[in-house]
């Protein structure tokens, strides 16, 4: 079979494409044909040896795939070969087939496409998680998603709607912002020439915002912050800025709030029964509307370089998707 394959790191340009033998299940495990995979941010760091995990050479990046059960280890009834499955792993999935542990595989149905089902997995899995088991966000609060045109943004939007609260999607230039709106974000403020805590505070009358998403770190986290409401939620999610803040303790006293951690990769083996119930909750609202992915491209596994670097460019809107 194909893999796309990481053998030193570096840039994207250093993957390679290669012939590889097809992977046997072991105890515990599925081996699904691939259909469709996701990148996500993270891989451009997990092939540079920059983020916190690092495989063992040579490894293939991508975190979540679809496709059909080729076939199932002992132990396994979960699911059965022709069983059409979406399943995560923190890395491996750039390839043609894909041995992954049973407990993180799910079934999806045939009205879902595969390519909505690469994109489910860590976006909105990340997203649902957050929201729901973290924030406990309730119908009527403010969400403020930080940048929100990308991929987690994206799922922060839409699942926030769907859990019934007011949205502001705040990013760095209008036609993101106009992309936000399209996806139903109830606000937009435009951080790259409006000063974010002053917009927050307008915005909700002075109050503030209930949870604050924040997929980006560097420069806007404090004031983000500095614009949450009394017993307001501020959820760690990431640090696309590239630079993780510092942030003054007094602020958290001083207005009540909290801020949560969200480390969802840990969350799905700590609590894997609450895992695989936030995935068919997001297969149930794909397949009923309620959210879809947005595919900002498709790419074939040769095109895995080219994909990677888009990411890395803060290019993407939505979701990035190899074919197999």
């Amino acid at each position: 079979m194909k893999a796309v394959l990481c053998t030193q790191y570096g840039p994207p340009e250093k993957l390679s494409i290669s012939d590889v033998r097809s992977p046997e299940p072991g105890p515990g495990e599925v081996v699904i044909s691939v259909k469709a995979a996701g990148l996500n941010f993270f891989d451009t760091l997990i092939i540079e040896g920059k983020y916190q995990f690092r495989p063992d050479f040579p490894f293939s990046p991508s975190a979540e795939a679809s496709g059909i059960v080729k076939s199932v280890g002992e132990g396994v009834d979960t699911v059965k070969p022709g069983d059409r499955v979406m399943a995560y792993s923190i890395w491996g999935a750039a390839c043609e087939e894909f041995a992954v542990r049973a407990s993180k595989v799910v079934k999806i149905p045939d009205t879902v496409r595969f390519e909505e089902a690469a994109g489910l997995t860590v976006t909105y899995g990340t997203t649902l998680h957050a929201l729901r088991d973290r924030a406990n966000m309730q119908p009527g609060e403010t969400l403020a998603v930080l940048g929100a045109s990308g991929g987690v943004g994206q799922a922060a939007i839409e699942i926030g709607k769907v859990m019934g609260a007011r949205v502001i999607a705040c990013a760095s230039s209008e036609d993101k912002l106009d992309f936000c709106r399209s996806l139903g974000a109830d606000e937009t403020i435009n951080y790259a020439d409006t000063d974010l805590k002053t917009a927050l505070k307008d915005i909700t009358g002075g109050k503030g915002v209930d949870v604050v998403y924040d997929a980006v770190g560097g420069d806007f986290s404090e004031p983000a912050l500095r614009a949450t409401a009394w017993n307001g939620r501020f959820l760690v999610i990431g640090f696309a800025a590239g630079e993780i803040p510092k942030i003054p303790l007094n602020l958290v006293l001083l207005k009540g709030c909290q801020v949560v951690g969200v480390f969802w990769g840990d969350h799905t083996e700590r609590e894997p029964d609450k895992h695989r119930a936030n995935m068919e909750t997001l297969v149930k609202w794909c397949d009923e509307g309620k959210i879809k992915p947005h595919i900002h491209g498709t790419y074939a596994l040769e095109q895995t370089a080219e994909a990677l670097g888009a990411i890395a460019r803060r290019e993407v809107r939505g979701k990035v998707i190899l074919l197999t």
